[in-house]
């Protein structure tokens, strides 16, 4: 269980704030909501809900992190590689909490192949999801943000804003677009009480991960623990997976009122990886 900020006052750091999180019933997007949720924010939940066992989980989810926190907690389905999808997954959150206070644009894909192999339509849909669908969120959300005249937009990118790995051409170009998408809105809002920051982590124990080391064990004839070393951790200096709880925090700290000078930042969450 994450612990909650609090004010001087005793207040939860976030009261009165409202959220959403793009691609949030498992992982960091999961971890995020659930802490905004802890630190007092009212928060809608995201997913594609393309099945109804994947609907079904969603609320589940969003009811778990209502029952845990007392605060509104609800689960909005969304498909959104599909452009109309996103603002109409804006104006449902806003409907369901009256407003859109904080966005966090956490959705994504990924698919590896050498650039030859790699299929058009895996890049197509990488580029739609973990790039055009934050545009899309960001384009709808900031004309209320302009006139509340606060806003906080989080951007969850990846190391892979910063630096490139072989065979991700996708990932990569769409983390290293995210970041400079969010540059550039921080520059264009920065007058309206909005900050605009991009989230960096490194590799991350999450389900998605954790499924990949067997498969990956299996095609290099590696052990489990081989792969862990040599390959996903062999980047990061502390040998060891960021958490989820720990890029939770930084998104927080990114939301609260101690960062509102902070504004158009790739925060690096990666062991060390960037600082080679």
């Amino acid at each position: 269980m994450a612990a909650t900020s609090k004010t001087g006052h005793g207040v939860p750091l976030l009261a009165g704030r409202r959220a959403l999180v793009t691609g949030s019933t498992s992982g960091i997007g999961l971890a995020i909501a659930d802490r905004l949720a802890r630190d007092g924010a009212d928060v809608v939940v995201n997913g594609s809900g393309t099945s109804e066992a994947k609907r079904k989980d969603g609320e589940r989810q969003a009811a778990a992190i209502a029952a845990e926190t007392g605060r509104r907690v609800a689960f909005v389905a969304a498909d959104l590689t599909e452009p109309a999808e996103v603002p109409r997954l804006v104006a449902a959150a806003a409907q369901q909490l009256g407003g859109v206070d904080i966005l966090v644009n956490n959705a994504g894909i990924q698919h590896v192949a050498p650039i030859e192999e790699f299929p058009a339509e895996k890049w197509d849909q990488i580029l739609a999801l973990n790039l055009t669908a934050a545009f899309h969120a960001i384009k709808a959300v900031v004309p209320d943000m302009k006139r509340a005249g606060w806003g906080r937009i989080v951007n969850v990118a990846s190391a892979h804003s910063l630096v490139a790995s072989p065979m991700k051409s996708a990932y990569v170009s769409a983390k290293h677009g995210l970041y400079g998408l969010t540059k550039t809105v921080a520059l264009e809002v920065a007058e309206h009480g909005i900050t605009v920051n991009a989230l960096c982590p490194g590799y991350v124990m999450t389900p998605l991960v954790e499924k990949q080391i067997p498969d990956t064990a299996r095609s290099r004839g590696m052990t489990e623990g081989e792969v862990v070393r040599e390959v996903l951790l062999k980047a990061q200096p502390t040998k060891r997976f960021v958490t989820v709880e720990e890029v939770a925090a930084a998104a927080v700290f990114l939301c609260s009122e101690g960062a509102r000078s902070i504004t158009g930042i790739a925060l690096p969450i990666d062991g060390g990886w960037t600082a080679q």
